[in-house]
């Protein structure tokens, strides 16, 4: 027998919960959650507003700014 839609997502829950705990388990759906918007129309409208000359001086700005942190023993904590 097929499973529907919402009997999948209600055994995902399920084994979320169990695998996780109910706190751990909201947190990773927090977590991995959509978002809202159309990410394609906000870039474009973004994109649309700088040249490409000042887009690159953004990014060399950044790398700048960040050149003294050391990112690549990073690993996010969620609290």
């Amino acid at each position: 027998m097929a499973t529907t839609q919402r009997e999948m997502i209600q055994k995902g829950y399920q084994a979320l919960v169990a695998a996780l705990g109910s706190v751990d388990a909201i947190r990773f759906i927090q977590h991995f959650s959509p978002g809202k918007g159309d990410y394609t129309k906000d870039r474009h409208l973004w994109l649309d507003q700088i040249t490409e000359e000042d887009f690159l001086a953004q990014i060399k700005q950044a790398q700048d700014v960040n050149a003294d942190k050391n990112f690549e023993n990073y690993e996010e904590i969620i609290e």
